[in-house]
């Protein structure tokens, strides 16, 4: 009696797998038509030579300040492979394990995930000796850490009414999708608490979970790295805009830019902040902004990163080690 029920289930699962394959390019192929369109009636109506003089205006303090907060948000980013050192219990040392984050993390802001996230990951672990599966769940973990602390921040966001008004959404619909998203969140950090299973089984497959320890870290590291980025740009604003605002924006922009598969988020980043600080800060402020923040954030760390991806290129290659025989999640302290 209670395997038609899951039986259906998988079905139903599956149907929607292959529908979302089968339409994806299609959604992909509409969003990117839509940000083009918003690019170009951006590009017409902004005014350059302001944007310029923003640029010129902006305080040396400002762009020192919001610079000290670049290592912090990279610094967390990196750690998230760290979790998946620990969840995997693959024997790459931390050093180069951050090392190869960094890289794929600085690569993925400017070109793409495909190319950074997914492409140098796999070339870099690769050569390094880790597995193709083991790989797998590295990325799969820093994927998760980061969307992660997506949830807790928007939720807390939501729940506390603290969405733009331009939203036009009501306080109950607020709390309650904010609500949800805590949650969620919640849920999981509760699952690796207290399940005794110790694993999920999504689509037919057993995913094993971490310890609350590791659950906990992804929570607090993926919180700091969203809230580091956010910081950056609140203080390239002046602080003429408020946190909360500027943090609402970012994460729109991250989902929209995970949508519409641009590299580096262009002209997606741009599209929705000016659409959502139109009546806080000038459109030149915004841009001239978001130009600072984009040279700070994704091009300074991209030309470390490129001299770091030639030394990691320069390294011999390392024979891959056995598969480790212990439980996931569940690091040695020595690892700890």
């Amino acid at each position: 009696m209670t395997e038609r029920p899951r039986s259906s289930r998988h079905s139903a699962w599956r149907a929607a797998r292959r529908l979302w394959k089968r339409t994806r390019r299609i959604w992909t192929v509409l969003f990117m038509l839509v940000a083009i369109a918003l690019l170009l009636q951006l590009a017409r109506d902004v005014q350059w030579q302001e944007v310029w003089r923003v640029l010129q205006r902006m305080p040396n303090s400002v762009l020192l300040e919001s610079a000290c907060l670049v290592p912090i948000a990279y610094a967390a980013y990196t750690a998230f492979d760290l979790i998946g050192r620990a969840y995997t219990g693959h024997r790459l040392g931390k050093g180069l394990t951050m090392a190869v984050a960094f890289v794929s993390y600085a690569v993925n802001v400017n070109l793409g995930a495909l190319v950074g996230g997914v492409g140098l990951r796999f070339r870099l672990y690769g050569k390094l000796g880790l597995r193709l599966s083991t790989i797998s769940k590295v990325l799969a973990m820093s994927i998760f850490t980061n969307w992660l602390g997506y949830l807790w921040l928007f939720g807390v966001l939501f729940a506390l009414h603290q969405a733009p008004t331009a939203w036009h959404l009501s306080q109950a619909a607020l709390q309650v999708t904010g609500a949800a998203m805590l949650a969620i969140a919640a849920g999981y950090l509760g699952l690796c608490a207290f399940s005794r299973r110790r694993h999920l089984r999504v689509a037919g497959r057993h995913i094993p979970l971490p310890s609350l320890r590791i659950a906990v870290l992804q929570s607090v590291l993926a919180v700091l790295c969203w809230g580091a980025i956010a910081g950056i740009l609140y203080l390239l604003f002046e602080r003429q805009v408020s946190y909360t605002l500027v943090l609402a924006a970012l994460l729109l922009s991250s989902i929209a830019g995970a949508l519409v598969h641009i590299p580096g988020g262009l002209g997606v980043l741009e599209a929705v902040f000016v659409a959502m600080l139109a009546s806080e800060v000038s459109q030149a402020q915004v841009l001239g902004t978001l130009l600072a923040y984009r040279a700070l954030y994704y091009l300074a760390p991209l030309v470390v990163a490129l001299g770091l991806y030639a030394m990691l290129e320069a390294r011999p290659g390392r024979a891959r080690a056995p598969a480790p025989t212990r439980d996931a999640g569940h690091a040695p302290k020595s690892q700890s």
